[in-house]
């Protein structure tokens, strides 16, 4: 998983045109540790995931390899 999430973080990030800075603030976590998840150095948390994915608008299931669609789930009411 580490590669084809670290591939998918590096696309994404690529059409937003975002620094590593912007998506680690909205994430709440450091600009090195979205480095060690681009690199696939690391992986993140679901939690950590899940803001990601939110913040690029796709499915946590685009962001680890199982669909290539990357349109995200209706959410469910909180």
């Amino acid at each position: 998983m580490k590669g084809i999430l670290a591939m998918r973080l590096k696309k994404c990030r690529g059409k937003t045109g975002l620094p590593q800075i912007k998506v680690a603030i909205y994430c709440d976590i450091t600009k090195k540790a979205y480095q060690n998840y681009e690199l696939g150095a690391h992986e993140p948390k679901v939690s950590i995931l899940m803001r990601i994915a939110r913040f690029y608008g796709v499915s946590i299931d685009c962001l680890v390899g199982l669909t290539g669609d990357p349109a995200p789930y209706p959410r469910a009411s909180e």
